[in-house]
């Protein structure tokens, strides 16, 4: 269960390896988590990962999982769920893909759509549905400015979180008065591994900023969280520029 401040105590993380995923779990440890589970598919940088948590005083233990095999999500996060309640589910996992590449070769493309979302759409709902069982918990989605409208730059990568952040948005209504609690949040640019070497945008943030606004938004019961805040209005304007102008913005 959570702590009287709202921290979970337990926490299971779907793409452990994500930076981001990383930068929570370590802001949540300090703050008095004691469990952690990092999902991903086994590697040397997912045992790494789990060792550094480690350190921070934090039982932690690996699972095998693959989000492009839906078929075994079910029994994998069972097991673990079988293990105690799960206060904190973070989904995570996800690909930029390369734009030009994935629109020559449909393959990569497709790739990027079930990863993102396919995928998600899986994991979500068998971790709903495990957190709906135990009664109580926080599931905590991270969608991205670009699924808020299609850019030339990234449209495909951009369409699969369009498509993750309305289904998780729908899947916290059907969870309201549950006891389940769903965040969808939206950073934009994040400087990290997956951007490395892309042109920075505007209003980019860290994963230790969208790690504090996870942080926050769990404890408030938040719905929705854009990193930076301010994205908001900006969106909020770019979502009714007109077309014409809109693909000759320069990002």
């Amino acid at each position: 269960m959570k702590d009287a401040f709202g921290i979970p105590q337990s926490l299971l993380v779907l793409g452990g390896t994500s930076e981001i995923a990383q930068a929570t779990a370590h802001r949540l440890i300090a703050r008095r988590t004691r469990t952690v589970w990092l999902a991903g598919r086994p590697s040397l940088e997912l045992e790494l990962a789990a060792k550094q948590l480690r350190t921070l005083g934090a039982d932690v233990r690996t699972v095998a999982f693959d989000a492009l095999d839906p078929e075994s999500h079910e029994e994998v996060l069972g097991k673990v769920f079988a293990e105690g309640d799960i206060d904190m589910v973070l989904l995570a996992f996800g690909i930029l893909g390369d734009q030009a590449t994935d629109e020559r070769e449909p393959v990569n493309a497709v790739r990027v759509a079930q990863t993102n979302y396919t995928g998600a759409v899986s994991a979500g709902l068998v971790s709903a549905a495990a957190l709906q069982a135990q009664g109580h918990g926080s599931l905590v989605v991270l969608s991205s400015v670009a699924g808020e409208r299609a850019r030339r730059s990234n449209f495909i990568y951009g369409s699969s979180k369009a498509g993750l952040d309305v289904f998780a948005q729908g899947l916290g209504d059907a969870l309201y008065g549950t006891g389940v609690h769903v965040l969808v949040v939206r950073p934009g640019f994040v400087r990290s591994r997956m951007t490395a070497g892309r042109k920075e945008v505007p209003f980019a943030t860290t994963p230790e900023a969208v790690a504090s606004a996870i942080e926050l938004g769990v404890r408030r019961r938040s719905e929705l969280v854009w990193v930076p805040g301010a994205l908001r209005l900006v969106m909020a304007a770019l979502r009714h520029t007109p077309r014409a102008l809109f693909r000759r913005l320069p990002f």
